[in-house]
């Protein structure tokens, strides 16, 4: 039973550190209409019209958000070793607590890049900018907490019962 549940766990760790890798590289957060084109942006770079330049501000916001998110990765894939390296050298009940604590840990740090990104986002480009969404980038960094928090958490709990 152990085995199956790190097993599960780790798979969706795998897919959610993927999903974590997409949203961080990707500059699809946001998009919105600027002098007549539509402009879309992400945590390194913003694009109107297919041109794409770098954020020239800085502003803690964007670090913040940039720091969360790559501490985020760097969880969920000592995570995704962790489980995996259980499984190599037989029952390892620490390292498969542990992966799952990284899991847990990389959701909550995501949480709270996606948290900070759409507080200021919805304060500032709700009064800047009258046409705006958060696009596909943005989503499936969501889908990628929930995923964690949800099949970690009972991963992590039916564990605990199992040993």
């Amino acid at each position: 039973m152990l085995y199956t549940l790190a097993g599960g766990g780790t798979l969706c760790g795998v897919a959610s550190l993927v999903l974590l890798i997409v949203t961080t590289a990707t500059d699809f957060w946001l998009q919105y209409r600027h002098s007549g084109a539509w402009g879309n942006q992400g945590l390194w770079r913003f694009c109107i019209n297919h041109k794409c330049h770098g954020h020239t501000l800085t502003v803690a916001f964007w670090d913040a958000t940039r720091a969360f998110m790559l501490l985020a990765v760097l969880s969920c894939f000592a995570g995704v070793v962790l489980g995996l390296s259980a499984f190599t050298n037989g029952t390892k009940n620490r390292r498969v607590r542990t992966g799952g604590i990284a899991l847990i840990l990389s959701a909550f740090l995501a949480l709270l890049a996606l948290a900070i990104y759409t507080g200021i986002m919805v304060t500032f480009f709700g009064k800047r900018f009258l046409n705006w969404r958060f696009s596909w980038s943005y989503f499936i960094g969501w889908v990628a907490v929930i995923w964690l928090l949800q099949l970690e958490f009972f991963s992590c709990v039916l564990t605990e019962g199992a040993l």
